[in-house]
């Protein structure tokens, strides 16, 4: 069993930051990629950023400059710091991580329930 839980959202003025975090937990052999997306109301979920293991890091177009993704990889922990938060910021935020659970397991990709981020004044 995995568990992926997410934290850290709220209610934010435009402009303003937050820190999400995503930790996994459970049976994880390595977690390989991770991944932050968020789905606004009436749209399709997308891509945020993501990280590989190694570090490697890619960024939506929309939040390059303003968002920094990160993990802890002893702590089986992602983060996602939020700059310069604006209106249409405003989504659910899943994190999603590759996971092999055994070392001849193949990696599987987990999901968290999302937190709520809200940028409104």
């Amino acid at each position: 069993q995995v568990q992926i839980v997410e934290s850290g959202g709220g209610l934010v003025q435009p402009g303003g930051s937050l820190r999400l975090s995503c930790a996994a937990s459970g049976s994880i052999f390595s977690i390989y990629s991770m991944y932050w997306y968020r789905q606004a109301p009436g749209k399709q979920r997308e891509l945020v950023a993501a990280i590989t293991s190694g570090g490697y890091k890619n960024y939506a177009d929309s939040v390059n400059g303003r968002f920094t993704i990160a993990r802890d990889n002893p702590r089986n922990t992602m983060y996602l710091q939020m700059n310069i938060l604006k209106p249409e910021d405003t989504a659910v935020y899943y994190c999603s991580a590759d996971i092999a659970v055994g070392r001849l397991a193949n990696k599987e990709n987990y999901w968290g329930q999302g937190t709520q981020v809200t940028v409104s004044s």
